[in-house]
């Protein structure tokens, strides 16, 4: 597949090495040598420089034979990329997606407009971002989660901690333990340190292991007990930081929060939102950083921190002191993809990366039209897939056991209608189910053979 990526930024870059690995064709656009430059000595990609919204820049890369141009210059340049995405299409690329930092454009009557011009994606990593975290914490006994079919079935991630009923129990134990209860799950892997483990029957579980699991929805709260999880209702929320992150979170939960307050260390900015979000929101001028300054804001009072400046440390470091004054769930912002284990391993309840939120949102387009969606999971470099089965595909000719599936991949769970289950090894997937899978990086290429 032939693809373009204009902005040569964290985004893009990130986009160009991980797409670049996937048997592509990448070229990128910017008006930096620089940034170039850095990416091109790590990287296997072809680079033009000059600006993305000039026809003859578009030309020299060779968009009018692209599979996918990627406009991902930084949030500011969103006009850019609006421009650059149109003109893409309009000179002859087969699909082109845009990065946004407006709210207003998602709307559905908007939508359709950008779809008129051409754009067949626009994004927000921000919104999607503050949308993560809403959910993490409405969800505070798992560290990620994941729901298809509007929750019929579930995919959640749980941290092992030392007190948890299952560590040094191998798999065939829990899933006797739980099948005597009529609990219907799948383990479909374990992240332990770097490596992602597609777990066998005699794969043990340790302390600090992240497990991910899917399950009917009736059957994660039993689920929970048997790790030994449960989840902790919020009413009172502090924010470290007022980014657009931050703001949509606070905007997103003052309705059902007690209350919340946001700590953000420019006045300007302060007053900004003071002026915006809702009366129930406290907007406070301080640095987060000093912990002298969370006591004094009475930090001991909330239920959860979350950690959204512009600054990884910051927030990791702002995290790891809310843990320690009390805070029953922390999550933070990291950006610095080297970062996420090591706020993890610090105590971290959950990370967010928006690198990794709009690598997932952008990956779909270049797997077959049967992908309804594809996210990466914290704690891991797999991703999780979700996958409408055509008549006559692969996947549909035999049972999961005799299919010969990717060894480093799963098929954790079925729709089929109104009813959802597990699926184990005599399962037949038959056209129009929606089939949950599991995969590691090196083997998405081949799980979609399966469903083309």
């Amino acid at each position: 597949m032939k693809i373009i990526i204009a902005g040569a930024g964290e985004v893009g870059s990130h986009l160009a090495k991980m797409l670049s690995g996937e048997d592509n064709e990448i070229t990128v656009i910017d008006i930096s040598q620089e940034r170039l430059d850095t990416l091109s000595a790590n990287t296997d990609v072809v680079t033009v420089t000059g600006n993305p919204s000039a026809i003859h820049t578009l030309l020299s890369a060779g968009v009018q034979d692209a599979d996918l141009f990627i406009a991902v210059n930084p949030s500011e340049s969103q006009d850019v990329n609006i421009v650059s995405a149109m003109l893409a299409k309009k000179l002859g690329s087969k699909k082109a997606t845009a990065r946004i930092n407006n709210e207003e454009y998602l709307s559905y009557e908007n939508k359709t407009i950008f779809t008129e011009m051409g754009i067949d994606l626009l994004f927000y990593p921000e919104k999607i971002a503050a949308g993560e975290i809403v959910d993490l914490l409405e969800r505070t006994a798992s560290t990620d989660s994941l729901d298809f079919a509007r929750g019929k079935l579930q995919l959640a991630v749980f941290r092992l901690e030392e007190d948890s009923p299952l560590i040094g129990v191998n798999m065939a134990q829990f899933s006797q333990t739980a099948a005597e209860d009529g609990l219907k799950y799948r383990v479909v892997a374990i992240s332990r340190g770097d490596d992602t483990i597609i777990p066998k029957f005699d794969t043990k579980f340790k302390y600090h292991d992240l497990v991910f699991i899917i399950s009917k929805r009736e059957g994660m709260e039993m689920l929970m007990k048997y790790i030994g999880k449960k989840n902790i209702e919020i009413k009172n929320l502090m924010i470290l930081g007022g980014s657009p992150i931050g703001e949509m979170v606070a905007t997103q939960l003052s309705r059902r929060l007690d209350s919340i307050k946001i700590i953000e260390i420019n006045k300007e900015k302060c007053l900004e939102l003071s002026e915006s979000l809702p009366s129930n929101v406290i907007v406070v001028n301080g640095d987060g950083r000093n912990s002298d300054m969370l006591l004094e804001e009475s930090i001991r009072e909330y239920d959860a921190f979350v950690a959204v400046t512009n600054n990884s440390e910051t927030n990791i470091l702002a995290c790891v002191a809310a843990k320690r004054l009390g805070i029953a769930r922390t999550i933070a912002e990291v950006e610095n993809l080297e970062y996420i284990r090591l706020a993890e391993s610090m105590g971290v309840d959950a990370v967010i990366n928006k690198k990794l939120i709009t690598a997932g949102r952008i990956f779909k387009f270049t797997l077959s039209s049967k992908v309804r969606f594809i996210k990466y999971m914290s704690g891991t470099n797999a991703e999780v897939l979700e996958y409408i089965v055509a008549p006559d595909t692969k996947i549909t000719k035999c049972p999961l056991k005799d299919m010969n599936f990717p060894q480093h991949a799963i098929i954790g769970g079925i729709i089929r209608g109104n009813d959802s289950f597990i699926a184990v090894g005599d399962t037949y997937i038959q056209a129009y189910d929606r089939v949950a899978v599991f995969a590691l990086p090196e083997a998405i290429k081949e799980v979609d053979r399966f469903f083309r």
